[in-house]
């Protein structure tokens, strides 16, 4: 699923390329992923695009009339052509669910592999029209966002920090990759409550957030969309690096599964030599 730095790193690509462009076609090729109707998708027709932006792991374009705010989810991406192709989408029997052609003849697809669709784009007057965007917690590249912040919002909150990172709600753009990257940085069990954590725990919680956000961001920066992916992959200590060794202290790196996914952890670095319990309602094994 992109996450933060790699939708930063969309936002960065598409404002430089289509800034000052017109939409001159949207065409929907599934419409399922469209969970709107008012505006209606035409209305992008003939507007001239102001700005990208982001609001946690979703990205905004801004017109000169609606917005359109999409969300990748976990198996979509954006592909981005200098010279948008001419050959007809057929709805039903294409990985596209929206094409947009801009006056310059470039545009891009949002697509989604798979057969479970999650991916969901909105036309609306103002990004914050959206559910998900509404919802969002603070950004943590924001300046504003603190360890005091932080702090604030983990005391009393009996959940495991894993779970916290991820929950937009709380904190906007750190899903299953950044938070398992984040937690071995921190030194961190996925499993510690969020209430447990003392203040030299919250302040290396933040400190390891910063860092690894920003030096995903800083990695991301200047890439085309079709290097965003192999970017992140590289950049990966732990998520995703199962059986590998921890570059940190050469111990095995370790996964637990759930249902639809899978965090990563080195033992050494992270839960004392301690493994975690690989099953649904997970516990350190004593």
């Amino acid at each position: 699923m992109p996450e933060m730095p790699e939708v930063q790193g969309l936002v960065d690509f598409l404002a430089g390329r289509t800034t000052g462009l017109r939409i001159t076609r949207a065409m929907v090729a599934n419409i399922a992923a469209l969970k709107t109707y008012d505006p209606p998708i035409d209305s992008l027709k003939d507007t001239e695009i102001t700005g990208v932006s982001r609001h946690g792991k979703f990205l905004d374009v801004a017109t000169t009339g609606p917005h359109l705010v999409f969300h990748l989810a976990k198996a979509g991406w954006l592909r981005w052509y200098d010279q948008l192709p001419t050959t007809i989408i057929k709805p039903g029997r294409t990985p596209i669910a929206l094409r947009v052609a801009l006056s310059d003849g470039s545009g891009f697809d949002l697509t989604e592999a798979g057969t479970k669709k999650s991916l969901a784009f909105y036309v609306v007057r103002e990004a914050s029209d959206v559910p998900g965007v509404a919802r969002l917690g603070p950004d943590p590249l924001d300046p504003s966002f603190s360890s005091d912040v932080l702090a604030g919002m983990l005391a009393g909150r009996r959940t495991q920090i894993k779970g916290v990172l991820r929950d937009q709600s709380i904190i906007a753009g750190i899903g299953n990759a950044y938070s398992d990257e984040i937690l071995h940085a921190a030194k961190m069990s996925p499993y510690a409550l969020a209430s447990s954590l003392t203040e030299e725990d919250v302040d290396r919680l933040y400190a390891a957030t910063i860092a690894t956000l920003t030096d995903a961001v800083a990695e991301a920066a200047g890439k085309p969309p079709a290097d965003l992916k192999d970017a992140k992959r590289r950049g990966m200590q732990v998520h995703g690096r199962r059986g590998e060794t921890c570059p940190v202290c050469g111990d095995s790196v370790r996964s637990v599964f759930f249902a639809d996914n899978s965090l990563e952890y080195c033992a050494t670095c992270q839960t004392g030599g301690k493994i975690l319990a690989d099953r649904r309602l997970s516990r350190l094994l004593k």
